[in-house]
């Protein structure tokens, strides 16, 4: 079984690569062991199909060299944060063992971010039950709790607790992101607009991580949020 270093988690196949593949790359490169779990195959996105997300989404976590990429096949725009999939993420959490687990936006303007964060959120407190029991392959699993959560950046411009440099990554990003072919802009695709097809979005992947360089002092940057005080062993350490 693989123990993770970080557990990135998205509502939909390309949340985790809007959000944080530059510094998923990042971590690799530093030897880290990085999986990725989406919760729906974006089924009711409007451009393509779950299929075609699927196809997708296996390219783009190539490129980005992640240890795996499942799909807990959740019902998009519906799953709920009940105990059906709450449990489900616990079984997931207890498997991987992650230090870290990454998710969506604690506040954005597609339903199923916010109600996705606040459900991961939950699942990793309850990951850390000892009377919760759960079983992988019909072994039962140890309670596991993961040092820190941490929420990406998605559609609004919330304003990040902290950010990581990812200059040296933004190309693995971009590169990342333009898998999703069909949901991206393309000057020679004519299906129909959404938000996330337009070519100012398209842009904005790389000056809003151009803006977050800017405003600390690097050329490229990813921000996160995260609900708990951050701790540093040393002042000297923040950059």
């Amino acid at each position: 079984m693989i123990k993770l270093d970080i557990l990135a988690i998205g509502a939909h196949p390309d949340d985790v690569e809007l959000g944080c593949a530059g510094t998923i790359a990042k971590e690799i490169s530093n030897g880290k062991k990085v999986g990725i779990v989406d919760l729906t195959r974006g089924e009711l996105g409007t451009r393509g199909d779950a299929q075609t997300r699927d196809s997708e989404s296996n390219n783009a976590a190539k490129l980005l060299g992640v240890e795996f990429r499942e799909n807990l096949d959740f019902s998009d725009c519906f799953f709920t944060n009940d105990k059906e999939h709450q449990m489900k993420l616990v079984e997931t959490i207890r498997k991987y063992k992650p230090d870290i687990v990454i998710c969506n936006a604690i506040q954005d303007r597609h339903i199923d971010h916010s109600k996705a964060a606040k459900l991961i959120s939950d699942a990793c407190f309850l990951s850390g039950l000892k009377k919760i029991s759960t079983t992988s392959d019909s072994v039962s699993q140890d309670p596991w709790n993961p040092v820190n959560l941490y929420h990406y950046i998605q559609w609004n411009n919330n304003k990040p607790d902290f950010v990581v440099d990812i200059s040296d990554f933004i190309k693995n990003k971009l590169d990342a992101v333009m898998c999703y072919k069909s949901q991206f802009y393309d000057p020679n695709d004519s299906s129909e607009e959404t938000p996330i097809s337009t070519k100012n979005f398209l842009d904005s992947i790389e000056y809003r991580a151009r803006d977050l360089g800017r405003l600390t002092g690097v050329e490229y940057a990813e921000g996160f949020n995260t609900l708990r005080i951050p701790i540093i062993d040393n002042i000297s350490d923040l950059k």
